[in-house]
This record gives C-alpha cells, sequence and structure tokens, in this order.
C-alpha cells in the first residue's frame, strides 16, 4: 500500500498551470532550425499534433445556487464554474485566490459561500461566489471529502494521505473535532471518500480501501476503532473501488465505482442495482435542483449528465489531461508511434495524424504486472521505461501485452533510461543519478531531472543549477561527469539526436531549445521553438512534479508534452 501514501510528500508539491492557452493552440507556427547540427536555414513547422480534455480532470462537483456546476480539480488546480447546459466555463479561481489543489467542495446552507478541501496542503478553504477567500484552516493529512449534515452541521473525511473523520466549526474558527482521528499509519475507515447524510442522520459513503458501502454515526465520542464499536456499519460490500455515494431524489443512494459502475443502493437491504456503465475513472456526482444526476471523471477530465434511460449526455469532453513524459517507438509504415504518460494513463498516438490510437489504464494502487500511474516515459527496444515518483517505482512496461516485464523500486524518481543494458534513474530521493539495481551513485546532482542516452554515453539534467552533465562508461563503470551545457532554465526532458547534438525542454523559459554537443559550455545552446505552453514549476519540492517531456521519434520529428495547454507538440523539418 506504500504507492497511495506517497501524497504524505504532496503539502510541499504545488504547481501552476499558465492561463493563457491561446498560443498553443495555433495550429502550425513557422520557425528556424538554429542548430548547427541540422540543416541550417531550413524551415521547421511547430505543430499541435493532439489536444486534450478542456479540463485537468474533474473531481468533486456540486450545484451552487445559481444551478451552475462548481468543478474541483486537483490536477487542474483550480475550482470552475461551469454551465450544465451547454459546458461553458463561466469563470475560474485558482492559485491566486488561495485554491492550490481543491479535491472536493460543498456550498454553505445559505448559498452564500462553498468550502473545498485542499488535499495537497491539508486544510479547508472557504469562498464566496466572487471568489473572496473567507477562511482557511488546517484540518489533517489528506482532508478530502466533505458535506453538511441536514442540520448545518459541516464534516469533512480524509483519503490517502491519511485516514479519518471530523466535524469542523463552519466559519473555520474553532479546533476541528475528531471523530474518528488520524492517526498516522492506521486505516480504521479505510478512506471514506465522497459522503452524504441519510435519513436517519448517519454519514454514508464509500471506503474505498474496504470496498465497502459504510454509514458512520457522528454523535459519538472520538474513536479509533470505528467498526468494533458500532460508530461504522457496513451497508453493501461487493465494490472493486467505491469513490462517491450520495442520495438522489428517489431516496436510494447512487454510489460511483472506479471501474465507470454507477449502482444504486437499497441502504436498508444492502441490495445494489445497476444503473448504467461509464468510462473508468469516475470520481463524483451531483444532483441539480431538478434530481438530474451528473458525474465526474477524474481520469479523463469530463462531466456527464445521465439520462433517465441511463445514457450520459456530455455536458463537457474528456480525453488527456496531463501529458507528462514522451516516448516514440517506429511504427508501422515508418509512422512514429507516440506513447505520453498522462497520470492516470498511458496514451499513443499517431504520430502523422494526431490520431489517439490506444489507451492504457495506468494503476493508483499498485496491481500485479501491471502499470503504475506513468509520468517520465523512454523509450527501450519494443519496450517503455516508465517512471512514476508517485508510485515510487520504474517499469519495463510491454505495450504488445499491457504488463510491466520488470520493475524496479525507487525512492523519488523522475527519469530512467537504459544505458549500456543497465537501466539508470534520477532519483531526487537518492540524490542524483543512480544505478536501479543497487542504487550506486553515477552522479550527484541538486535536483536531477531529464536523462538522454545514444545507448552508450549518458546525459543528465540538474533542474536547479541549469546544467546538463554527460557521463560517459568504461563498460558499465561510470566516469567522472562532465559538464557539456550550462545557463538553461530549469530542464526538463531531454533528449538525443542521431545528428549528435540534444533536444531540452527548459521550463523556465517555455522553450525548446537545442545543444551541439560539437562545441564547448555556454556557447552552444539555440532555441527552437518559443512561447511552448509548458507545466509550471512547482512551488516547492520537487520542481518538476508535472514532468513536461521531450523524444525525438525516428523519422527525426521531435514531440513536446505542453502540460499547461494540455498538448503535445510535434516539430517537423
Amino acid at each position: 500500500m506504500k504507492t497511495i501514501f506517497k501524497f504524505t510528500l504532496l503539502f510541499v508539491i504545488l504547481f501552476t498551470y499558465s492561463c493563457s492557452q491561446d498560443k498553443a493552440l495555433e495550429s502550425e507556427i513557422s520557425l528556424e532550425a538554429m542548430s548547427a547540427k541540422s540543416q541550417k536555414g531550413e524551415k521547421s513547422t511547430l505543430k499541435v499534433l493532439a489536444k486534450g480534455a478542456e479540463l485537468h480532470g474533474t473531481n468533486g462537483i456540486y450545484f451552487g445556487p445559481d444551478d451552475n456546476l462548481y468543478i474541483a480539480s486537483f490536477f487542474g488546480q483550480n475550482i470552475t464554474v461551469m454551465n450544465k447546459q451547454n459546458g461553458k466555463i463561466l469563470k475560474q479561481f485558482g492559485v491566486g485566490d488561495g485554491v492550490l489543489g481543491p479535491d472536493d467542495l460543498v456550498f454553505h446552507p445559505d448559498g452564500k459561500s462553498f468550502y473545498f478541501t485542499d488535499i495537497i496542503t491539508n486544510f479547508v478553504g472557504r469562498m464566496s461566489l466572487d471568489g473572496t477567500l473567507l477562511g482557511y484552516q488546517e484540518v489533517a493529512p489528506g482532508v478530502n471529502p466533505i458535506t453538511f449534515s441536514d442540520d448545518g452541521r459541516l464534516f469533512v473525511a480524509l483519503d490517502f494521505q491519511g485516514d479519518g473523520l471530523y466535524e469542523l466549526d463552519p466559519n473555520l474558527v474553532e479546533a476541528p473535532r475528531a471523530i474518528v482521528p488520524y492517526v498516522q499509519g492506521t486505516y480504521p475507515l479505510g478512506f471514506l471518500n465522497a459522503f452524504d447524510f441519510g435519513p436517519d442522520g448517519r454519514l454514508y459513503g464509500p471506503s474505498f480501501l474496504f470496498k465497502q458501502i459504510i454509514s458512520v454515526g457522528v454523535d459519538g465520542p472520538s474513536t479509533s476503532d470505528p467498526y468494533n464499536d458500532g460508530t461504522a456499519k457496513v451497508v453493501a460490500d461487493g465494490f472493486t473501488y467505491p469513490v462517491a455515494a450520495k442520495f438522489g431524489p428517489d431516496g436510494l443512494l447512487t454510489v460511483l465505482d472506479q471501474t465507470g459502475e454507477v449502482f444504486k443502493v437499497n441502504i436498508d437491504t444492502g441490495e445494489k442495482t445497476l444503473l448504467t456503465t461509464l468510462e473508468p475513472g469516475l470520481d463524483n456526482l451531483a444532483f441539480d435542483k431538478d434530481g438530474t444526476l451528473y458525474v465526474s471523471n477524474a481520469d479523463f477530465g469530463w462531466i456527464v449528465q445521465i439520462l433517465p434511460s441511463g445514457q450520459a449526455r456530455t455536458i463537457s469532453g474528456g480525453g488527456m489531461i496531463g501529458p507528462m513524459g514522451v516516448a516514440v517507438l517506429q511504427g508501422s509504415d515508418k509512422k512514429d508511434d507516440v506513447f505520453v504518460g498522462d497520470l492516470f494513463r498511458m496514451r499513443q498516438f499517431n504520430g502523422l495524424t494526431g490520431k489517439e490510437e490506444e489507451v492504457y489504464k495506468g494503476y493508483l494502487v499498485a496491481e500485479p504486472d501491471k502499470l503504475t500511474m506513468p509520468f517520465a516515459v523512454q523509450a527501450d527496444g519494443e519496450n517503455l521505461l516508465v517512471t512514476s515518483w508517485f508510485g515510487e517505482v520504474v517499469q519495463v512496461w510491454s505495450p504488445q501485452t499491457d504488463k510491466f516485464i520488470k520493475e524496479y523500486s525507487m525512492v523519488f524518481p523522475i527519469d530512467a533510461v537504459r544505458v549500456n543494458g543497465k537501466v539508470v534513474v534520477s532519483d531526487l530521493g537518492l540524490g542524483g543519478v543512480v544505478m536501479a539495481e543497487g542504487y550506486s551513485l553515477i552522479a550527484p546532482l541538486n535536483e536531477a531531472s531529464g536523462l538522454a542516452t545514444d545507448g552508450v554515453i549518458l546525459w543528465a539534467a540538474d533542474w536547479l543549477t541549469g546544467e546538463i552533465w554527460q557521463i560517459d562508461f568504461d563498460g558499465v563503470t561510470p566516469q567522472t561527469p562532465v559538464l557539456v551545457a550550462s545557463g538553461l532554465s530549469n530542464p526538463e526532458g531531454l533528449a538525443f539526436e542521431k545528428e549528435g547534438s540534444l533536444v531540452v525542454v527548459e521550463t523556465g523559459t517555455s522553450t525548446l531549445s537545442r545543444i551541439d554537443l560539437s562545441k564547448n559550455p555556454g556557447s552552444n545552446v539555440t532555441t527552437i521553438a518559443e512561447n511552448l505552453e509548458l507545466s509550471a514549476p512547482g512551488l516547492g519540492a520537487p520542481n518538476t512534479w508535472w514532468f513536461d517531456g521531450v523524444a525525438v521519434g525516428p523519422s527525426g520529428d521531435i514531440y513536446v508534452a505542453g502540460g499547461g495547454a494540455n498538448v503535445i507538440y510535434r516539430v517537423s523539418h
């Protein structure tokens, strides 16, 4: 279970996206290929190859007094106000407003303000409808679901980073009252997620870890053993990953499973009936004032309305929510098969057309032989090296079988490549670039980020210093690192070109640059593309949280993850 507790690091790992997407969505931009190692003076083209969802993932949803849908996006780091009929975004509250990592939200009974849980910081915030922050209170690690009781009392629970249940002062002044207190390393409720009060005054919600729907009494004394003392009771079981449960106008409990299944549950009998099946990755639900059901999907970033027939009407479309690592394999008919790490999915695009050809699931909780949440991605023969700092692993993963062949347990891995037959990893927790087996240090770096190789030589970026280092090998023995480039602005993705140069994503300047390895540091960096919409650096460690990767395909085209605009760029010449 250690994978899901990587959230303990999130309180210092904040990021912001660029607000503007206009430049990123220009179909083509003419630019000069300025590297001496390319055809000098030849025109290259920067194009948006693929575009993702409008929202960077959708988590908690709730209807405001204006009957607009309020959507919390942990990944997008904002709260969006959306017209429920046409999906038009009316306004957004983001980092500048005090919204850092929202996962769920609820309106005050008077409709004049709303509350949001900030899972990154462990705080609960209160905000007016115009975006004024009215209060901010620290609760406990992993604060997530939030709701009011019928008599106006406010409750929150903890997920993943912690486990527990608390009653809050609606003014966020008095100290939280622990119903089931947070104790590190214990999981008394099994991660109680999006919940609702029932007609009997008990709190009903999903226990993610125990795969059940439970009810919890909120008026008893504090307890660390809620199942044995009767505070918590099992209502229904047999779920896979239940994530949300709320009462509809029919009096039944509507339950979402991350599998995509939507159930109706009779709380008196525990009987559950399948209402409909949607795309996997479901997160939360809400009923509008007319009793119509709306559902969010965190993995794909969509919002749908469930019609009486059980069919889904799309309100806001989904797709890629946060492109990070990029790798390219040789596809059929000499096309580039472009693989993109997208947090909860690995996506495969046609390098010529941008068509999404395959989608593979990345699991939050480690599964046997399965892909864990993909961040950085590198080609490894016919396979891919997939790095997940969240999962604390590097995996050799096969797209053909959708299984990992080998897995390396790491501490805080950022990127990985295979050099001279050995997997090497940039790992913040291990102090730089290390061998995956044995953790022996190859190159100590301040903040190791992107890696590149020609199979024999290794290049490593230091995000903090803006330096690129070359490591040669005597067989499999690494030699002393040599500086090959300096003065870069927060380098992340790094890739080798056959012409004998490197391409690098500079997140500090939103540029794609080329490093001429035949020239000395300080005079060997030229700009390939500017004004890319990249993921902004974090506000703490690691600064490479949403990794903007780059890869060079067999065609020679360059592919870049533009996390800020939720796009994949292609540079061709």
